[in-house]
């Protein structure tokens, strides 16, 4: 499985951005996907994920982005995006595209995203 995001950049507080993130390898239709960061000196967190189960697919947000971002996913394009308004100073960290078959975890290389104040 190979993961490749992009879309970061530096923006503004209060800004946007798009993230994307393309997955290679994999069924994907069947996987949980989803974003999390890592700020500097911090553990990574998800920040949002699609999670699948006997249940049927949920959608999982971090409280502190509950409002401002919003993730999708296109099976058949096999691409997981997230898209991020509100920015704050806080959501700088370096974003990650993840993906559980069921058995393994999978890691993007991650992609940067800076707001400034």
């Amino acid at each position: 499985v190979q993961l490749q995001a992009s879309g970061g950049g530096l923006v503004e507080a209060g800004g946007s951005l798009r993230l994307s993130c393309a997955a290679s390898g994999t069924i994907f239709s069947f996987n949980d996907v989803g974003w999390y960061r890592q700020a500097p000196g911090k553990q990574r967190d998800m920040v949002a994920r699609f999670s699948s189960g006997g249940w049927g697919s949920r959608i999982d947000y971090a409280d502190s982005v509950k409002g401002r971002f919003t993730i999708s996913r296109d099976n058949a394009k096999k691409t997981v995006d997230l898209q991020m308004n509100s920015l704050k100073p806080e959501d700088t960290a370096v974003y990650y595209c993840n993906v559980f078959d069921g058995s393994m975890d999978y890691w993007g290389k991650g992609t940067l995203v800076t707001v400034s104040s």
